[in-house]
């Protein structure tokens, strides 16, 4: 009976003091047709209550009231109970909605059997003032009643603990990265690695532990903490209703997160997108995004904010890509069936990462699965992928292993045009990953990628080119706070021409780079508001330039191998990631960075004071092998501050510094396979980047929409350009090819998102401007006489619509629009007589632009449905690629044809492309 009596008083104490509480918290509203979804939203901020509804059960309806001095209470009341709502608070200022179900609130089984103790009791471990209905908010599911202790129990239960541990997804096994962990609904939180591991100190005592992640259901623990333990969390796949989960205002990645221009991705995003030819592309979901843009269609490559395509670093788990594209660029190198996850940093580029100075793409492969085999693929017009996975020890190890190929000749027999009928085209690439849990504090993860491709357009001439790669991962984990991952591998990309249509002249022309790299990051948290990284990372690059060879017996080709190249590239980082308080946090850095340019090779040495020429050479210095023959260095500065602003915003300021030793020769726009990189040297000197950026975030209707604008300003310098005529292969004095430039870029990036509801995507516009000007007193040339002129991928405007649209869990459409300012490019402008002959004079280099580009695409999906016990599981999707039929130029040439010039046009799709593929999982 005294159990009884105690029960009744707390609960009334508990009502009894929590309308006090709003009593005193007492507000006004006035409200004109405003939506419900608003209403909350701004009752939240105006008080100190958060407020946890399902949409699907509670309708976006219209309030209209108008109340002064008034209890939350008495507002709810107002608003809800008329409707026939019910609603429940709890002492932490928590306020449930229901629908015309009120909330079952009856105490835990077994309460009133015999107490027991806390070491080995599994259910009656909760508060008398908590109530297990409203712990659990109704969009987080609890993944095991009752508390779990966790640490060895010790005399006092004061002071703060660590907890650590893995968040892994339930039927596969497979880590999570980026999953959100935090306890109590404070703001108090940390995010997963990319390897699933988190680390949170918190008080000692009785909490619970909250996890969400995106595309997983919101679940809970309670647990009680004694000590130093660990705690790995399983989540299940969320299958949405058609009217998402709506909860209250909370950790938003867009608003807390403390980096400017970072842009993430996940495949079922990217899988939405209508494809070109049927292939989900990581790199052409990238241009959809602000600040992402390409020189054209077809194009391999992508330039963001305002760089070229070799300052970007791509990365796949780590190991450098240099040609992410397959078959003209139409298809990326990563292969969607093993692609997890894909960020890229814009700007506030993290301090382990370097060497290029636009931006850096990370793409993260899945893991296999650890519970079971699984095998899925998918089947397209013109290409085919396969993927087996499972658990080579379950629980502890998996692999993963992918391939894709194409048959993409049947389409160019099936052009008209006999010029493509002796023509053939085709690629591969094969994936393998695969880990191990050696025990709770290491683990070994191993990634190899090999891609092929090789193609013939209507002639003799054969190109062939791929990437080869593999590495692998050490990761340890010291103690709770502190972890280290070791990496080892090798890079190597290679490119061959051949042509053997007439025996005298065949030849064969080859070119590779590889680099050998290791790094050794550590990871130290010294509490949830503080935390450490540093490391060390070194490359060695080896490039032989060019190697041109007679082909055949017959041939009479000179042989021509250029020098071999070879460079030491170091780097120490150090950075500081630290919440000043819950509205302030900074992150700031530094990397140094060595670089070693290496014998054995022969340096010329030209006439000072006059442009590096042929005829200015003086002598030749020999290097032996491994001496240095030049090194730069330089510090690279990181500092990103986040301030979170009342609403649901934040304010972000961001500055990276970074250095380039590598550099992409070209005279195309776009990535060409026979483009060669560059070390730097005597005379070719490390591009360098400084960027600013400021951005404003902001969410709306319980973070359904997504906003943000963000400015930024670089400055390039040392930015390798072109004297007009150049010829950059097989040139042994290419010094004397090149100008030393300088540019600045600029613009403005808008992004506002919808994520969730039967209709969600995106619109993104980016207003930029890129400008080259030539710094080089010694080059003999002046472009455009040393004005400021556009780069070649300088497109002002560009503006993308992605939209989903459900009608139901299996049907949906997705459709994308895209708008981009055409391309700089240089004219024919007249034509003048030189002692009889005719001579053309074109424009300043970029004066003019070939017209505006703008594309529609179409996609429908029929998804598997959800049943559990299935054989197969089976997806269909089918649209079309530019559904208007535009015939948007790639590039603009000119001919002189009877004494005139005549332009033409050449379009890479000038057709509606429709597509059809199939999948399935085994």
């Amino acid at each position: 009976m005294r159990k009884i009596l105690l029960v009744v008083l707390l609960s009334y104490c508990t009502i009894v003091s929590n309308h006090a509480i709003a009593q005193s918290n007492a507000v006004s509203v006035d409200a004109k047709e405003e939506p419900f979804y608003n209403f909350i939203h701004t009752l939240e901020n105006k008080t100190s209550y958060y407020f946890f509804y399902d949409s699907a059960v509670i309708e976006n309806f219209n309030i209209t009231l108008q109340l002064e001095n008034v209890s939350v209470f008495q507002i709810m009341d107002t608003v809800l109970k008329s409707r026939g709502y019910h609603y429940i608070s709890d002492n932490n200022s928590h306020i449930f909605i229901s629908g015309k179900q009120p909330f079952q609130t009856d105490l835990v089984n077994n309460f009133f059997k015999a107490e027991q103790s806390e070491s080995n009791s599994k259910v009656s471990d909760f508060d008398l003032y908590s109530d297990t209905a409203i712990i659990i908010a109704p969009d987080i599911k609890k993944i095991q009643e009752g508390r779990i202790n966790i640490g060895i129990k010790s005399g006092t239960n004061q002071g703060n603990a660590n907890i650590s541990g893995y968040i892994k997804e339930i039927t596969s096994g497979e880590t999570i990265a980026g999953a959100y962990i935090y306890f109590d609904s404070t703001a108090t939180g940390t995010i997963t690695d990319k390897f699933g591991y988190y680390s949170l100190t918190i008080p000692k005592g009785k909490h619970t532990i909250y996890v969400t992640s995106v595309g997983m259901d919101k679940t809970s623990q309670d647990i009680m903490l004694n000590a130093n333990g660990k705690l790995n969390i399983e989540l299940k796949e969320y299958i949405p209703t058609l009217k998402n989960v709506v909860v209250k205002s909370e950790r938003s990645s867009n608003i807390k997160s403390l980096l400017t221009g970072v842009e993430k991705l996940d495949i079922k995003t990217i899988k939405k997108i209508p494809p070109v030819l049927g292939e989900a592309d990581v790199i052409k979901a990238l241009f959809t995004l602000p600040g992402v843009t390409s020189v054209g269609e077809g194009s391999s490559g992508f330039n963001v904010r305002g760089g070229s395509t070799d300052q970007n670093l791509i990365l796949f788990n780590d190991a450098t890509i240099y040609n992410p594209s397959h078959l003209f660029g139409f298809f990326s190198a990563f292969n969607s069936e093993v692609v997890k996850s894909v960020e890229l940093y814009k700007s506030a580029i993290p301090e382990k990462f370097g060497g290029r100075i636009s931006s850096v793409l990370d793409v993260t492969s899945r893991e296999g699965n650890k519970k079971k085999v699984n095998l899925s693929g998918g089947i397209g017009p013109l290409t085919s992928k396969l993927a087996l996975e499972g658990p080579l020890v379950k629980d502890k190890s998996s692999f993963l292993l992918s391939a894709r190929t194409t048959y993409s000749d049947w389409i160019l027999k099936a052009i008209r045009n006999t010029a493509y009928n002796n023509s053939t085209a085709s690629f591969n690439d094969i994936t393998l990953y695969t880990d191990y849990v050696l025990n709770k504090n290491n683990s070994l993860f191993l990634t190899a990628y090999t891609s092929n491709d090789q193609f013939r357009l209507n002639s003799d001439t054969l190109f062939k080119y791929g990437n080869r790669n593999i590495n692998i991962k050490w990761k340890h984990i010291f103690n709770s706070k502190l972890l280290s991952v070791l990496t080892a591998g090798i890079d190597d990309y290679q490119y061959a021409i051949s042509a053997d249509g007439n025996p005298l002249t065949a030849f064969k022309l080859k070119y590779t780079i590889r680099q050998y790299h290791t790094r050794l990051d550590f990871n130290y948290t010294i509490n949830n508001q503080h935390s450490f990284n540093f490391g060390i990372n070194s490359i060695y690059y080896k490039l032989s330039p060019g190697s041109f060879q007679p082909l055949g017996v017959q041939s009479i080709t000179k042989p021509n191998d250029l020098q071999q190249e070879n460079a030491l590239e170091t780097a120490f980082y150090f950075g500081d990631k630290y919440n000043i308080t819950p509205n302030l946090s900074i992150s700031a850095g530094i990397r140094y960075s060595i670089y070693n340019y290496l014998g054995a090779r022969d340096v010329y040495t030209y006439l000072p004071g006059l442009p590096k020429d042929q005829s200015t050479i003086t002598d030749t210095v020999n290097y032996s092998s491994g001496k240095i023959i030049q090194t730069y260095h330089g510090p690279e500065a990181r500092l990103a501050i986040r301030y979170s602003l009342p609403g649901n915003a934040s304010l972000k300021f961001s500055y990276n510094s970074l250095r380039q030793y590598i550099n992409l020769l070209s005279n195309t726009t776009s990535i060409s396979p026979t483009d060669t990189w560059k070390l730097s040297d005597t005379y070719i000197k490390p591009q360098t980047g400084h960027q600013f950026s400021v951005g404003y975030y902001k969410n709306f209707s319980s973070n359904m929409f997504e906003t943000s604008v963000e400015l930024y300003y670089k400055q390039i310098k040392n930015y390798p350009d072109y004297k007009s005529g150049s010829t950059l292969l097989m040139n042994q004095y290419i010094e004397t090819a090149i100008l030393e430039s300088r540019g600045k870029a600029y613009g403005a990036e808008f992004l506002i998102k919808k994520t969730a509801g039967r209709l969600n995507g995106w619109l993104s516009y980016t207003w930029s401007r890129t400008r080259l000007q030539t710094d080089d007193p010694l080059a003999g040339e002046q472009i455009n006489k040393g004005a400021y002129y556009p780069a070649g991928f300088d497109r002002p405007h560009n503006a993308n619509v992605v939209m989903n649209y459900a009608f139901s869990h299996r049907f949906s459409v997705s459709g994308t629009f895209v708008y981009n300012t055409g391309r700089p490019v240089t004219l024919p402008v007249a034509i003048f007589n030189i002692n009889g002959a005719e001579r053309v004079l074109y424009s300043d280099r970029n004066a003019y632009r070939i017209p505006d580009y703008i594309r529609t695409d179409i996609s429908f999906s029929i998804e598997p449905g959800h049943k559990l016990k299935k054989f197969a599981h089976s997806s269909w999707s089918f649209g079309a690629y530019n559904l208007l039929g535009r015939k948007n130029p790639y590039s603009i040439y000119f001919t002189q044809e009877n004494g005139s010039i005549k332009g033409y046009k050449i379009s890479i799709f000038g057709s509606v492309i429709p597509f059809i593929s199939y999948n399935f999982k085994l």
